[in-house]
Order: C-alpha cells, then structure tokens, then sequence
C-alpha cells in the first residue's frame, strides 16, 4: 500500500515568493495535493555532523536541518501556514527539493557536497532533486559547452586579449558572468562601443572568475525561448520577450512571457541532451534556446512552471512528482 511521502524544501526564504510565478511554489502545491507531507528550510538551517549506526547496520553520516512543517494556499499574503522549528534528520525524508536559488558560489557547492551524503534511494537516504553531486558537476553555462554543434559562438576565458578578438570577429557580444543568475551582470557590447575594456576591468577587479562571451542573437527581439524537460523529455515552453530598450530576457528584469512551441530544431536539442540529464539525476531541468541556439541548461532552480501551464492548460508540476514517484518505486519506496 503506498503511503505519503514525506518532502524537505530546501528553498529561499518562502514568505517572500510571488506564488504566481514561483515554480517551487507550484510543486508545493502539487505534492499537497497528493497528500505528501511538507517540510521547508534554508540552506543556512543545514548541518553535517558525526555518522551513526543504523537499525540495519549501515554507517551513515548524519545530515539535519532547522526546519517548520508547512501547508501552502494560493492565497496572496497568506500562502503559507508554519508550524513550530524543528531539527529534521534529512535522510529520514522521501526527498529532498534542492531549489534555493543560485548564484553558483562556495555556498552552493558545499550544500550539494552535504546533501550527496544521504542523496539516493533506500535505508538511510532520500532522493535529492536534482541530484547535487550532478548539479555541482554541471554549472549551467559550461554544462552546455559539451554540445558545441547545438550553441552560438562561445568563448569562456579569463583573457581580456582573447575577448577583444572574439568581438572583432562577431562584433556584436554578450558578456556575462559565468555564474550569475537572473541576467544579472549581462551586458550586450556592439563592435563600435567604448566600454568593453572598463566592463572588464570593472569585472576581474571584484571577482576571481571567468567570463562567458556569446555572439549577440537577434533572434532574441522575438523570444528566449525556455523549455521545460522531465527527466530528459520535454514538456512544455515560453518564450521571454525582452522589454523595449533591454537586452535580457530574464522575466526578473522584464521579460514578457508568451506561449511557445516546441520547433524540430527545439526537439533536436532536446533529444541530443535528454539522455544525460535523465542518467545523471537531473529530473527537473530548463534550457534556453534563442533562434537555432541552445544557450544554456539550468538545473540549479529552474522557473516557468506556471506560465506553461497558464498556456498549455497542464501541471508540469504533476509531471515532475510523477518522474520521481517513478524513481523511487523502481528503487523500492511505497509511493
């Protein structure tokens, strides 16, 4: 007989989310709906302490955090209902939503190096989503640099000469942190702008890390398209219309969500990237195409959950709970 399943949110702080684009939010909702038992904490209430000794004998490190257990309402300002703090023994969990978001520091690495401790299925583990020593393996801008035939001109480097060469040749770039999120610190330089040298300057004064430059699309005026894939398989997509005069997609700063669909050049992208993220873990992921491009994979914190469904009348959400349901009865779990 199956049982409800018992989930640890390990988000940022949910009291402040917008409830009608957060996608966490959205699979709150879901696994309520199917009567999972909801548990939410910061990456900060986590903790890696001495291992013990299980009833069955297996030496485990132990793996807590701070937690509240919560229900959840589409109810502006009052969309979630805590109870009291306590200290949850994370392996003790069905699973695990690593959803906080990045940027991709110190911080995030170490989060996934705790969670790998007790990421799996059976006696002492809980599945981790996405699987984090994957996730820590595949920083989402450089991730996409092992499929050259799907990406745009790219040039990741350090090297300011090996930048202004790259602007030569394509004249029109992108400049952009390679581990920022959001579209924060994304510049567009055109060949004849003067600031490319003090943008650099600007950049490696303050940080130690490289720079991801891409030949400027203008495909993008007519969308950043994001695709939404479930355990390798697409589901659904919008596309991210810049605001008048901005160069980012980014619904953060801006952008306008539309509906989309999947082109034969979408779902040759996503066949040729499918089967590696279903191997490695990662059930829940969303990519960035513009025009023929493939331009990014994000498996940290993924959005666009709910404006798919406002288009396509699903419940990508479902979908997902569905991928790892799946998951844990093949490896044994009454889900």
């Amino acid at each position: 007989m199956s049982r409800p399943l018992k989930v640890a949110v390990q988000m940022d702080p949910l009291g402040a989310i917008d409830i009608n684009g957060d996608s966490t939010f959205a699979m709150m909702l879901e696994a309520q709906a199917r009567g999972y038992e909801l548990f939410v904490y910061q990456v900060e209430a986590l903790s890696l302490s001495e291992g013990r000794t299980s009833p069955q004998g297996h030496r485990t490190d132990r793996v807590t955090a701070r937690a509240r257990p919560v229900t959840v309402q589409r109810k502006a300002g009052d969309h979630a209902t805590f109870g009291p703090e306590q200290v949850i023994d994370l392996a003790g969990m069905d699973v695990i939503l690593m959803r906080q978001d990045p940027p991709f520091d110190m911080a995030y690495i170490t989060a996934t190096h705790i969670l790998e401790h007790i990421h799996g299925i059976g006696p002492d583990r809980a599945l981790v989503v996405n699987n984090p020593a994957a996730v820590r393996n595949a920083p989402e801008k450089i991730l996409v640099t092992h499929y050259p035939d799907l990406m745009p001109p790219t040039l990741v480097t350090w090297d300011v000469k090996a930048i202004r060469e790259f602007r030569a040749k394509w004249r029109d770039i992108i400049v952009k942190p390679l581990f920022g999120n959001g579209g924060a610190g994304v510049f567009r330089i055109r060949e004849d702008d003067p600031n490319l040298n003090a943008l650099l300057e600007m950049h490696f004064a303050r940080s130690r890390e490289p720079l991801m430059i891409q030949r400027y699309e203008p495909a993008v005026r007519q969308g950043d398209k994001r695709i939404i894939l479930v355990d390798g398989q697409p589901v659904g997509a919008i596309d991210r219309i810049p605001a008048e005069g901005e160069t980012r997609s980014n619904m953060h700063v801006g952008g306008k969500p539309v509906r989309a669909e999947l082109t034969a050049r979408d779902r040759e992208i996503c066949n040729a990237i499918g089967p590696m993220l279903r191997e490695q873990g990662l059930i829940f992921v969303g990519i960035d195409v513009i025009g023929e491009w493939l331009t990014e994979i994000n498996v940290t914190s993924p959005t666009g959950l709910q404006e798919i469904d406002r288009f396509d009348g699903i419940n990508t959400a479902g979908l997902i709970w569905d991928a790892i349901t799946s998951r844990l009865v093949a490896g044994g779990v009454s889900a």
